[in-house]
């Protein structure tokens, strides 16, 4: 990707190569002698998948690698107007990072300090890198604030970032990163984790932001729905080398690279439902992966019911005053039916009540009022004793297998544990051989038995979280979130194992997630939730064609759709590149 002429160019990255230390005698290459440019007033998107090298890549450009245990090849260059980063000073590096250079991180719960106000950290900021200090600081800071769209900015400079939504958590790290009017703004993931319709907002500030301060963006993601909205370039990156690059239209209109293509329809489509969706590996061996028949999806009628909600509710009480309680609903009155072997879609953003509805229903909160039908009996009025024998029944798979292991049991013991809590098994012999199965069965070998969870990767250990769920030979598993956090070839492959499993074993699912394209190629039937009240719920097919409640509505309006019709038209006459619309 090389610009018209040098004068356009912002960033240089010249044969960038990267490596880590493990042990004393072996490195690890993270990023392996790339190159590629990041022109001015544009923007550039770093596309891969976990390990391919886009936060290495920018946290290099940045001068922020370890020091301890990474070495950066003496061959490369990072040449920011002619100036080789890699030869800066740490003194002339801490001048430009947060100047001229900016960065949003992907988390910004861990970016923020979380003892400090988020005015006092965005005044800090500028009293750093511009010498504003006092009222000129607190003033400026709040200017800002309502530049990203913070609502009522004079009281939210004194808030705590707890006391803010993730939304505007992410918009005070853009705040932050725009203050000293950088040249060059690196987003790293700013919306892996956000609603839909968060993240709609995020990506229209960064675009509305970029063209009005007339900056360049490098945003790093894995998500090509995202980058087809917002790119002017893209950069794919694979275990440290550049697949192919170029720009948005030919990127999207003519991959070359087989990489590429897989990363583009491993993603559910709107438009079908595939019996398997395609994994990487399907176009790293072959160009052309075999056509798949679709799925059909939805409720004939008359399917028998395996669990029945009726007017659940669940509130919790803070303190208020000195003797008082203020009660939240998070739940209000919400009644459903979920079908034997089929999967109930259930969505809406933070907030609107999804996860606690999950965990009601296994009665890790317990419910303030309703009823929940299952096997002829209501299992929240049941005594603990005698819920057990039908909790194993109901399984659940959260969003985080990292924090859902215990770090301190092999893969054996967190499968063996329940089978032991339950009695499952004559004897330890025939828990181990029914571990070594479901391992079979969710893609595992065998030597995983004996590994600890911080061995595997994110989709290997959701993997071992599902298995834990199958040890209970559950008839109904609940997944919440639980693909949100993988990457898209990752996430194909758990989906694809869900759906083999309930193919096999006829289990009903209820499928907890933000993102929409996921549950539509899920779910049988979806409902929709807000402030903690059903707005709407329908078969699948039938509410992504004719929403009827104005969220429902909303909601399908924010869902990323690539590289469309109206970036390629403005693409082809010349017009505004930017545009989030769908």
């Amino acid at each position: 990707m090389i610009p018209a002429n040098k004068s356009d160019t912002l960033v240089s990255v010249r044969d960038l190569g990267v490596s880590f230390r493990i042990d004393r005698t072996n490195r690890i290459e993270a990023v392996k002698r790339i190159s590629f440019d990041i022109p001015a007033n544009s923007t550039v998107a770093l596309v891969g998948e976990s390990g391919s090298g886009k936060s290495v890549t920018a946290l290099a450009i940045l001068g922020l690698l370890p020091k301890e245990n990474s070495t950066i090849d003496p061959d490369g260059k990072i040449l920011y107007r002619e100036r080789n980063l890699l030869e800066l000073t740490q003194a002339e590096m801490r001048r430009l990072r947060g100047g001229d250079i900016s960065m949003i991180f992907q988390e910004p719960m861990s970016s923020l300090n979380p003892l400090f106000a988020v005015g006092f950290q965005l005044a800090e900021v500028l009293t750093e890198h511009v010498g504003l200090r006092g009222r000129q600081a607190r003033k400026r800071a709040v200017e800002l604030l309502q530049e990203v769209g913070i609502p009522d900015p004079e009281a939210k400079y004194d808030a705590y970032p707890f006391q803010l939504s993730g939304g505007q958590q992410q918009r005070v790290m853009i705040a932050m990163a725009i203050a000293c009017e950088p040249k060059l703004l690196i987003a790293d993931e700013p919306t892996t984790a956000l609603d839909v319709t968060i993240q709609k907002q995020i990506l229209e500030l960064i675009a509305n932001v970029q063209k009005r301060r007339r900056m360049s963006v490098l945003f790093i993601t894995h998500d090509l729905a995202v980058v087809g909205e917002i790119a002017d370039h893209v950069v794919v990156m694979r275990d440290g080398m550049i697949r192919e690059q170029g720009p948005v239209k030919q990127i999207f209109e003519a991959p070359r690279d087989s990489y590429t293509q897989a990363l583009m329809l491993c993603r559910p489509q709107l438009g079908r439902r595939p019996k398997r969706l395609p994994v990487i590996d399907d176009f790293l061996d072959s160009s052309h992966p075999p056509a798949v028949a679709d799925r059909s999806r939805g409720l004939r009628g008359g399917e028998p019911i395996v669990l029945e909600a009726r007017h659940l509710g669940k509130s919790f009480y803070s303190r208020r005053g000195l003797f008082g309680q203020q009660e939240f609903k998070a739940v209000k009155d919400v009644s459903f039916k979920l079908a034997k072997g089929k999967t109930l879609g259930l969505v809406g953003e933070s907030g609107s009540g999804k996860t606690t509805v999950g965990l009601t229903l296994v009665r890790l909160h317990e419910a303030s009022s309703g009823q929940v039908i299952f096997g002829g009996k209501d299992l929240l009025a049941m005594p603990a004793h005698e819920a057990m024998q039908y909790k194993r029944r109901i399984q659940i798979v959260f969003q985080n297998p990292y924090s859902s292991l215990n770090p301190r049991f092999t893969v054996g013991e967190i499968l063996m544990e329940p089978m032991t809590i339950h009695k499952l098994g004559s004897e330890r012999q025939d828990r181990r051989d029914m571990v070594h199965a479901l391992l079979e069965k969710v893609g595992l070998s065998e030597s995983a038995f004996f590994k600890y969870p911080h061995e595997f990767s994110g989709g290997q250990r959701q993997r071992i979280a599902i298995a834990r769920c199958l040890t209970m030979k559950p008839d109904v598993l609940i997944c919440d979130e639980s693909v949100s956090a993988l990457d898209v070839s990752v996430q194909a492959q758990v989906l694809n194992l869900l759906q083999d499993l309930q193919d096999e074993f006829g289990m009903s699912y209820i499928f907890i997630s933000h993102d929409l394209a996921v549950v539509k190629y899920m779910a049988d039937e979806i409902m929709v939730m807000s402030e903690g009240e059903i707005v709407e719920i329908a078969d699948s097919d039938e509410i992504y064609l004719n929403p009827r409640h104005p969220y429902t509505k909303t909601l399908l309006s924010a869902i990323p759709r690539g590289w469309n019709a109206a970036r390629r038209t403005a693409a082809e006459t010349g017009g505004e590149s930017h545009s989030t619309v769908p």
